[in-house]
C-alpha cells in the first residue's frame, strides 16, 4: 500500500497578505504579554512556510525584528535601568540614566514600525525590515517574493502603466 504525499495548496493573494499582516501585527502581542509577539511570527513562518514564499518570508523577518529591536533593546535597556538604579549614589550611575530612558524609546518604535510593515503587506506591497530584512533572504535561500500576493500587485501596476501609454499615444 503506497502513501503518496501531496504539495500543499498554494495560497490566494488574499490569503497571503492576511497572514503576512497578521504576522508583523503579532508585535502587538508584546505589549499585553510582553512576549508572545515572536512566538506568534515564528508558528505562523512554520504553518505557511511550505504554502507560500511571501508569508514565510514575512512572518521569520517579523520574528527576526521582533527577538532584535523588541526584546534584545528591552533587555539592554533593563540592564541600564539595573545598573543606573544601583549606582545611581555614584556620578556614573546617573549618566546611564539617559542613555537607559532613550533605549526604552526603542521597542516603541519597533512597535509602530511593526504596524507599518503590516500595512504595507497587507496591501501586497514588498516590504523589508532595516537590517533584518536581507538576514530573512538569506535564511531563506532566495527571493520571497515569488508568491502571488505581489504578482497581483505587479499585475496592476503593468495594467496602469498599459493605460497610461495608451492615454499618452491619443494625445500626439
Amino acid at each position: 500500500m503506497e502513501t503518496t504525499e501531496t504539495a500543499p495548496a498554494p495560497m490566494s493573494a488574499a490569503d497571503e497578505r492576511t497572514w503576512s499582516l497578521l504576522a508583523h501585527l503579532s508585535i502587538l502581542l508584546n505589549l499585553i504579554t510582553g512576549i508572545l509577539g515572536p512566538v506568534v511570527a515564528i508558528i505562523i513562518y512554520f504553518i505557511f512556510k511550505d504554502r507560500s514564499r511571501y508569508v514565510a518570508y514575512h512572518s521569520l523577518q517579523s520574528f527576526l525584528f521582533q527577538l532584535v529591536f523588541w526584546g534584545g533593546a528591552g533587555v539592554l535597556a533593563g540592564i541600564l535601568w539595573g545598573i543606573g538604579i544601583a549606582a545611581s549614589v555614584i556620578l556614573i550611575g546617573l549618566c546611564l540614566l539617559p542613555l537607559a530612558c532613550l533605549l526604552s524609546i526603542v521597542p516603541l518604535g519597533a512597535l509602530i514600525y511593526g504596524v507599518i510593515a503590516a500595512v504595507e503587506t497587507s496591501q501586497g506591497k514588498q516590504f523589508d525590515y532595516w537590517l533584518v530584512g536581507q538576514w530573512a533572504k538569506n535564511i531563506l535561500g532566495e527571493e520571497p517574493y515569488r508568491g502571488t500576493a505581489v504578482v497581483v500587485q505587479d499585475q496592476d501596476e503593468a495594467e496602469d502603466a498599459a493605460e497610461n501609454e495608451g492615454a499618452g499615444e491619443g494625445e500626439e
